[in-house]
């Protein structure tokens, strides 16, 4: 309840706000001045700070995955009110009409359209990958840099979409292969000819944006990605990182696709602390062959003779 400097125009005492009901009341008479007073106070009583900055007004949160920057107010599809009070059907027409000219005030240029094509593709292929935020936002700013140095009217909307999200991915340190994000984006006879497509779509952005725009991916990363997958005793994957180590000032990885070589330093791992894993094992989940492990191993075992004393941490125990 709080206090108000104005008076009642029947008693002239002090009115005060009925803050739950919504209320302006005479603190003397009991007389209703006003029945419907603005709520100046927080949409939650959410201890967490995340859900109290979705539910606040005017925070100024903006996204740039969504064409608007997530600035326009949307007209939810609902037939309660604020109150769970049913609404009639005049008011529902009402809210229909409203809702649809609305999202047509929103998108009105092609611009916009292509805009919210795109990005609808994209937080959509991000959801389904389970990929963080910030890839997300971070492919939606690359998306928004690319109008003015490349030609994207035109484009295929799949295979650009999923080449800002690559770039995002090595930007944010995430591995996740081009063919990976195709196969949340399109059908599976479509897979090939769009990875391949947004693979040219990838390097013509890289050359026009700069390299500083696609940093490389450790090796680091794809070890503890295959080993994440194929569920590796941690021990073997220590010792995988600590070969990789050893081995990355040297010319085996030129040329060569970075998850077979990583699959070959996890095999090589494992192999040497009697770890049962099968090359069939990792070369389905690190989408290689068997032929590819076994060559690159042969590298790695060619060019370095390991001599390894295993610590405590990575024996048996």
């Amino acid at each position: 309840m709080n206090m108000l400097k104005d008076s009642c125009p029947e008693c002239r005492a002090t009115l005060v706000d009925d803050i739950q009901n919504g209320e302006t009341i005479c603190s003397g008479c009991g007389v209703v001045v006003a029945d419907q007073i603005a709520d100046n106070g927080p949409e939650s009583l959410n201890s967490s700070m995340e859900d109290k900055m979705k539910l606040a007004r005017a925070t100024g949160h903006t996204t740039y995955s969504q064409h608007d920057l997530g600035i326009t107010t949307e007209i939810s599809i609902s037939t309660k009110d604020y109150s769970g009070n049913t609404i009639n059907n005049q008011v529902v027409r009402q809210m229909n009409n409203l809702r649809k000219w609305q999202q047509r005030v929103r998108v009105s240029t092609s611009r916009e359209r292509r805009l919210s094509n795109v990005f609808t593709k994209m937080n959509e292929a991000c959801n389904h990958l389970h990929l963080p935020k910030n890839v997300q936002e971070t492919a939606a700013m690359i998306y928004r840099n690319l109008e003015g140095h490349v030609e994207v009217k035109g484009k295929s909307v799949v295979s650009i979409t999923a080449a800002t999200i690559y770039m995002a991915c090595k930007q944010c340190d995430v591995v996740k292969s081009m063919e990976e994000i195709c196969k949340q984006m399109c059908e599976q006879k479509e897979i090939k000819s769009k990875t391949k497509l947004a693979g040219k779509y990838y390097r013509s952005i890289v050359m026009e944006m700069g390299q500083t725009t696609a940093p490389i991916v450790t090796m680091d990363k794809y070890i503890s990605k295959i080993s994440n997958m194929t569920q590796t005793d941690v021990r073997v994957e220590r010792l995988a990182l600590e070969i990789a180590q050893k081995t990355k000032d040297s010319s085996i990885a030129d040329g060569k696709a970075p998850n077979g070589i990583a699959a070959a330093y996890l095999y090589v791992a494992s192999v040497l602390l009697g770890q049962n894993m099968l090359q069939r094992d990792i070369s389905s989940v690190a989408g290689v062959t068997e032929v590819t492990i076994r060559n690159r191993c042969k590298d790695i075992l060619t060019k370095y003779k390991l001599k390894i004393a295993l610590r405590p941490s990575l024996a048996k125990q």
